[in-house]
């Protein structure tokens, strides 16, 4: 008989047990899903309750997922396509674009109020970014080229030609070039032009804008003097017959070519219409 009510006293216990674990159960469940039990009274047939249940198993199935599912991370290719850049308020993806003009003016704006001796320090740094130092040059250029005379004036010659020899930006070689013929017009002129024309040729078209202003510059401020002609016009000469194949399929002159045309037609007014029997006959009825 003690057993008996041992045994009884036990299995009233573990019934208790488990329908307190239940309601817990239940209690955890609907907050989670934020169902309450009202909400479940209030269906009026099993196949509402059937939906409701239904969708809290949905649910629970995409939460289960979502957690599950790893954080993608962008891959190298994408970030280089631009397929991570931010949108703008217009709802396009915004992408930097560096435009070489407007980075050469804004530090030649920022450095256009150092001192001679602090420009060419920078010019002298071999480690500067191509962009400030041509920026430097073209404002030692501007404010003291004019200035610097004898003695002083060889040792900045000598800078230049040493960072000339020692850089491959064609930024800073235009500069450079420019800037020498500015110092000594009369020693540079041979020398330094021809590299300049050169660059008319160059793929970046900030570099050909950049020669064909410094190149223009040089001859608005000359003579127009015959020696500094036969040089322009002995280079174009030898440019135009290296590609006058191409030259004859052209119909209109692009930028580049328009370029070259006008500094031919300087070139040969100054010395002369005969000089036009030596230009190659592809290049006579572009001009």
């Amino acid at each position: 008989m003690k057993r008996f009510t041992v045994a009884s006293e036990v299995n009233k216990n573990h019934i208790v047990n488990i329908l307190f674990s239940g309601f817990l159960c239940l209690t955890l469940f609907f907050n989670v899903f934020g169902v309450l039990p009202s909400a479940a009274q209030e269906l009026d047939s099993p196949e509402e309750a059937a939906a409701m249940e239904n969708e809290l198993r949905d649910a629970a199935a995409a939460e289960t997922s979502a957690e599950k599912e790893p954080e993608k991370k962008p891959s190298l290719d994408s970030v280089k396509s631009g397929e991570n850049s931010k949108k703008s308020s217009n709802g396009y993806h915004s992408y930097v674009i560096f435009d070489d003009k407007k980075l050469l003016n804004g530090y030649k704006k920022k450095y256009s109020d150092l001192p001679k001796e602090i420009l060419l320090e920078m010019i002298k740094d071999y480690n500067l970014n191509s962009y400030k130092s041509a920026a430097a040059v073209m404002v030692f250029n501007e404010n003291y080229a004019s200035e610097v005379v004898s003695h002083e004036k060889r040792q900045v010659e000598k800078i230049l030609l040493r960072r000339l020899a020692r850089t491959e930006s064609p930024f800073l070689e235009t500069q450079i070039m420019y800037t020498l013929c500015c110092l000594d017009r009369y020693r540079y002129f041979r020398s330094m032009v021809p590299g300049l024309m050169q660059k008319l040729d160059h793929y970046n078209a900030t570099v050909n804008d950049i020669a064909y202003e410094n190149l223009q510059a040089l001859i608005d401020a000359g003579n127009s003097r015959t020696r500094e002609a036969r040089v322009v016009f002995n280079t174009l000469r030898k440019m135009m017959f290296l590609s006058r194949r191409r030259l004859a399929k052209i119909q209109k002159p692009g930028p580049k070519l328009t370029h070259k045309l006008k500094l031919l037609r300087w070139s040969v007014k100054v010395l002369g219409t005969q000089e036009l029997r030596r230009l190659p006959e592809e290049v006579l009825h572009l001009l």
